[in-house]
């Protein structure tokens, strides 16, 4: 009992350890651009930890009205980061949690809607959407592993030793390990390489040392919520752009799983995310989506039990409450994180490949919306800047790769499978010439 204990709680932390950097990162650009104390940057941190555990529970835990009860972890959304920043500038930081309130609400009131359109998702669009998410991931993934972007070694020999280091280890043990230390391959060659990182001197140990016991959350931490209209239409278009990368992060962990994903499940996914949102703005924290990758996470380890998810998000409210103890997580060298990153970030890109598997090849209108789809959301990860000239509000959704080549499928496919289909008798027709 002990024994299996133990393994639960290990592939927990492999979870934490996986989307920890990049739900830190999160309130780090937020508080600093947004010019926070180091006090109410603490709280801003701590909070954001301890509500990702939150709606991770709000999302696995499967009710009669929320809930889609796949291994998924919830993080806050990086789609979020530009216009938290432009409406704190403009409006304050109380409109930014106003908006979020208001867009959260929304979202669970639209959630129904949504839930009916899974005909527009089929493995064409969602293949496309998750082979894409894994593509923009990858970069994030090289920065880290060369020291972190705009770090002053960034790409020096010990980064690429420690992070290439990383995922030679991590293959190794995939390769020739089985079982329990196979499924935990990654948390492993986490821990090696910030080890031999320490010996080295990549590791900071100061965040430790300045980390508070204990910190209680606190509703309207930063004031009460104010209410703008502009704000609430960004950050509610912002919502919407993270319901359509949920959505293919639902339908890669429902292929995984092997449980089919229906319009009901769809719909609790939705306002389970709605409702985290709402208690984000209520806390003070961000609104939240699915965080794909731990999708990779899952497919590399093959343990696909929400018992771990449990255990991951109890690990995320403790490190919430106790900053000391989550400041141990924040050690890990950006290198190393990188290295991990690789294998993870390019399951998510394997998954999205054996998702369009099932795709018919033969026809060339769906050759056509993976071609575009994949090739503009790669386009606009290359050059963000890309629509730049455009209106700022249209901005959130175009200078996202994943919103943009996502949002490219869906159009696309409305176009040539779902628009004028040809008639049965025109098909049976058509069939009879072949034949002949």
């Amino acid at each position: 009992m002990k024994n299996h204990s133990f393994k639960i709680a290990s592939l927990g932390i492999q979870h934490v350890l996986a989307m920890y950097a990049g739900a830190v990162i999160v309130p780090l650009i937020v508080g600093g651009a947004l010019g926070l104390s180091s006090k109410d940057l603490t709280y801003l941190v701590s909070i954001d930890i301890l509500m990702c555990g939150v709606a991770t529970l709000l999302q696995v835990y499967r009710n009669k009205f929320m809930g889609i009860g796949l291994p998924v972890m919830l993080g806050c959304t990086f789609t979020a980061v530009a216009p938290m920043i432009a409406i704190g500038g403009e409006y304050g930081i109380t409109s930014i949690y106003g908006s979020i309130i208001v867009s959260g609400l929304i979202v669970m009131l639209i959630s129904q809607f949504f839930g009916k359109m899974v005909r527009f998702f089929p493995p064409v669009v969602t293949g496309s959407v998750v082979t894409i998410i894994g593509i923009t991931l990858i970069p994030v993934a090289i920065n880290n592993l060369a020291g972190g972007s705009g770090s002053a070694d960034y790409g020096s020999l010990p980064n690429l030793a420690l992070g290439f280091g990383t995922l030679l280890l991590i293959i190794i043990l995939y390769k020739f390990s089985t079982g329990f230390m196979r499924s935990i391959s990654v948390l492993i060659g986490l821990i090696v390489g910030t080890v031999i990182a320490f010996f080295m001197g990549q590791v900071d140990v100061t965040s430790i040392g300045e980390a508070t016991w204990f910190h209680m959350p606190t509703p309207f931490y930063f004031g009460l919520p104010t209410f703008h209209i502009t704000p609430i239409i960004i950050m509610t278009l912002v919502a919407i752009v993270s319901l359509v990368e949920s959505t293919g992060t639902y339908f890669a962990l429902s292929d995984i799983c092997d449980k089919k994903v229906k319009e009901e499940d769809l719909a609790k996914g939705y306002r389970a995310e709605g409702a985290a949102s709402v208690l984000g703005g209520i806390f003070n924290s961000f609104p939240y989506t699915t965080f794909s990758q731990n999708v990779g996470l899952i497919q590399i380890s093959g343990v696909k039990t929400n018992n771990v998810i449990y255990t991951a998000a109890t690990f995320l409210i403790l490190f919430g409450l106790i900053p000391k103890i989550g400041a141990l997580v924040t050690v890990v060298p950006s290198s190393v994180l990188g290295g991990a990153m690789v294998a993870m970030f390019g399951m998510v890109i394997a998954a999205g490949i054996k998702m369009l598997s099932q795709v018919n090849f033969n026809s060339q209108e769906n050759l056509f919306i993976i071609a575009c789809s994949v090739g503009i959301g790669m386009g606009v990860t290359v050059a963000p800047d890309l629509f730049a000239q455009l209106p700022e509000n249209l901005n959130i959704l175009t200078s996202n790769g994943i919103v943009v080549g996502s949002i490219t499928a869906i159009i696309l496919n409305i176009i040539f499978n779902e628009i004028g289909l040809k008639k049965p008798q025109v098909v049976q027709d058509s069939l009879v010439s072949e034949q002949k």
